[in-house]
C-alpha cells in the first residue's frame, strides 16, 4: 500500500535523494545546494503549489510535485504536475496510477480547473499511465525562454 506524506522540511534530504535518482535519468542537471533552496521557499509559499513523499512499506520510493499558475483561459488555478518519480525497483506495481489519481484527487479539492504535466517522449510507460488516467495530448507546443 502506498502512502502520501506532505513533504517537510525535515524530509527535504530524502526528497533530494530521490530527485538526484529522477533527475540521473535524462541526465538533467542537478545542484542539490540550489535545490534544496528551492524546497524550502517552496515550502515556506502555500500560494506555489504542493509536495508529498510517497511511501511503500515506510520506505519512500518516489515524490510528487504540483505547482500552481493561475489561468485567465481556464477560468482560475490551475497545476503542473510538475515531477513524479518513482523508484524503477517498485515500478509496475500500481504506484503511479494511485499516484496520478492522488494528484487529481488533491486537484479537485483545491479547486483547481486544469491539471497539465509533461513528459519524456521516450517514456512510453508514463505516457500510457497518464492517457489511462484521463490526460490527454495536448495540441499545443510547449515551449520555453529561459531567463
Amino acid at each position: 500500500m502506498i502512502q502520501f506524506q506532505p513533504l517537510e522540511k525535515k524530509d527535504i534530504a530524502i526528497a533530494l535523494r530521490l530527485m538526484d535518482e529522477f533527475y540521473s535519468i535524462d541526465q538533467y542537471p542537478f545542484d542539490p545546494l540550489v535545490a534544496e533552496k528551492l524546497f524550502e521557499a517552496f515550502l515556506e509559499n502555500d500560494y506555489l503549489g504542493s509536495c508529498w513523499l510517497l511511501f511503500q512499506n515506510k520506505k519512500p520510493v518516489g515524490y510528487l510535485i504540483l505547482t500552481f499558475v493561475f489561468s485567465f483561459e481556464y477560468q482560475g488555478k490551475i497545476a503542473f504536475l510538475d515531477e513524479l518519480y518513482i523508484q524503477p525497483k517498485v515500478q509496475g506495481q500500481g504506484i503511479g496510477k494511485s499516484a496520478v489519481a492522488f494528484a487529481k484527487t488533491q486537484s479537485e479539492e483545491l479547486g483547481l480547473k486544469l491539471l497539465y504535466l509533461e513528459v519524456e517522449e521516450h517514456n512510453f510507460s508514463a505516457q500510457q499511465l497518464y492517457l489511462k488516467s484521463g490526460f490527454s495530448i495536448h495540441p499545443r507546443k510547449l515551449m520555453k525562454h529561459k531567463l
